[in-house]
């Protein structure tokens, strides 16, 4: 069964007789008869009686061509919605991002969406990266902004930009003591041999930062000292400002709260990538593709700045 014949069948049944119906579908009154035979002798019931004046639906035929109606006008929502994604003028797509990055990198871009496609709406998923890989595996994500390289995913990355890994504390931490000022001007590094004297707030081993953390320490030589080992990394970068202990953090989440000290963890910084990763062989939606440009340009190879300073005793 086509669209095409539930079409002929509504129109039949609006203009209450196959001549009219014949001639609003230009089509020969003959050829629409033959397909009426025809699909009343599939179907196994009349679904119109013949009179002298016409055709009017059976009982059995005003059942079919509501539920015929109601499946061409589902078609034509559909339709109308799909050229509107296409057009840019309306529907969805769903985002996903890390709530820790996002907080910090999403609302300008997202806002800069807005302005630009106000009737789009995003919806937005917050996972760790690796989380991320999984649901854009299963085909529940149109985009998402992950650090690189992939896990999981064996698909192209569109890079956006690097982040860098940083040691964030209070001022008052005595780590400080062991921090030394970058060649280049742009704050402080600090060596993890000596920081791996003080205790860590870590994230947990299945987040960028956790498991990042851990190779780094593992690559030194090192084991942490850290009571708390699961804690997200916002509430973890909280507790370092707090002077509370180390935590790791990335340069694009940095805070100019008052007394908080920033640290690379090497002269010239550790780094990672993040990309922009659409669904492996999927569909790219035009709307999909904007969002993926407008983060390109708000977010792409733009300077994390770093306005901390080493407090000078």
């Amino acid at each position: 069964m086509e669209l095409q014949e539930f079409t002929y069948l509504v129109t039949i049944a609006e203009e209450k007789s196959i001549s009219r119906a014949a001639d609003r579908l230009y089509m020969a009154q003959s050829s629409l008869s033959q397909f009426l035979q025809q699909f009343e002798a599939e179907l196994g019931t009349p679904i119109f009686f013949r009179t002298s004046r016409g055709v009017k639906p059976t009982e059995a035929g005003n059942f079919f061509l509501e539920h015929a109606r109601q499946i061409l006008q589902h078609y034509h929502w559909v339709q109308q919605e799909l050229w509107e994604r296409e057009e840019l003028l309306g529907g969805s797509l769903t985002l996903g991002i890390s709530s820790y990055r996002g907080s910090y990198l999403l609302p300008p871009a997202l806002k800069r969406f807005y302005e630009k496609y106000p009737k789009i709406h995003v919806n937005i998923v917050e996972q760790h990266s690796m989380a991320l890989e999984d649901s854009l595996l299963e085909g529940a994500l149109d985009l998402a902004l992950v650090a690189l390289p992939l896990k999981k995913l064996k698909c192209e990355s569109r890079f956006l930009r690097r982040d860098e890994i940083l040691l964030v504390t209070h001022q008052s931490h005595p780590v400080m003591q062991y921090a030394a000022p970058k060649e280049s001007g742009d704050g402080w590094w600090v060596r993890l041999e000596d920081a791996a004297q003080f205790e860590f707030i870590l994230s947990d081993y299945d987040t960028i930062l956790g498991s990042t953390s851990r190779r780094l320490f593992k690559e030194a030589g090192l084991k942490p000292l850290a009571r708390n080992q699961a804690v997200t990394a916002a509430f973890a970068a909280s507790l370092g400002r707090g002077g509370l202990g180390l935590a790791f953090t990335y340069r694009s989440c940095m805070e100019k709260t008052p007394g908080a000290a920033y640290l690379s963890l090497a002269p010239g910084g550790v780094f990672l990538e993040l990309g922009l990763i659409y669904p492996p062989a999927a569909y790219r939606s035009r709307a999909a593709k904007a969002l993926g440009d407008i983060l390109m340009e708000q977010i792409g190879d733009q300077p994390f700045t770093n306005s901390s300073q080493k407090s000078r005793k």
